[in-house]
């Protein structure tokens, strides 16, 4: 498991701002700062993709070189991840991408909940890289849920999972339901409150970036 955090970098100022009150109000600066650290995420993880030997004609020889061997599929859990996929998109420029809607249905009394999953646009993943990009992890439900929904779709050689602030229950939920996963994480917060919001966490990203929905 990669945690952004445990080194000292300028990551450490985007992280700040995206949990900064004052700084919220400004949301095309949060979408901004989701995608920046979609980006640094996404360099750190090529580092475990498989690459392979490339030669390049230069204008004035060849050049050697490794390249990917193979693009991931990025699959954008929706509506909070757009932000955070497209830094991921960016230094992925030519990856295949899947889309889910995945979200808390209505709590009980004891505000539990179920993931209800309303839309999934997906192409064949069958020995391919997966990179499950969603910010905030917080029971793990969702990304579990739109694990098993992928799998209908093949199976990929490799399962990457991405978040920008994860609860410690939502890191300990994947590792037991999806244990061949790496994770790449933000940030994690240790608690979760009785709502099962991440705490000190930063709010609801999707409401922050896109506005609040009825």
């Amino acid at each position: 498991m990669f945690v952004l955090t445990q080194q000292n970098t300028i990551a450490n100022h985007f992280l700040a701002e995206l949990r900064s009150r004052e700084m919220q109000k400004d949301r095309h600066r949060f979408r901004h700062n989701l995608e920046r650290l979609g980006e640094i995420l996404a360099y750190e993880l090529s580092k475990e993709l498989d690459f392979q030997p490339a030669k390049i004609n230069t204008p004035l020889g060849v050049s050697a070189t490794n390249l990917l061997s193979k693009q991931p599929v990025l699959v954008c859990v929706m509506r909070a991840g757009l932000p955070f996929y497209q830094g991921f998109q960016t230094f992925f420029a030519q990856a295949e991408s899947a889309f889910i809607g995945a979200f808390r249905g209505k709590p009980n009394a004891d505000h539990e909940f179920e993931i209800e999953m309303h839309y999934a646009a997906i192409p064949d993943l069958d020995g391919k890289p997966l990179i499950i990009i969603d910010p905030m992890l917080a029971t793990g439900k969702s990304i579990v849920s739109s694990y098993q929904t992928l799998l209908q779709y093949g199976m990929p050689s490799q399962i990457h999972i991405a978040a920008v602030i994860a609860s410690r229950d939502g890191v300990n939920h994947l590792l037991s339901n999806i244990p061949y996963a790496n994770l790449w994480i933000g940030d994690i917060d240790e608690e979760l409150n009785h709502k099962f919001y991440i705490v000190p966490g930063l709010g609801d990203a999707g409401d922050l970036a896109f506005g609040e929905k009825i």
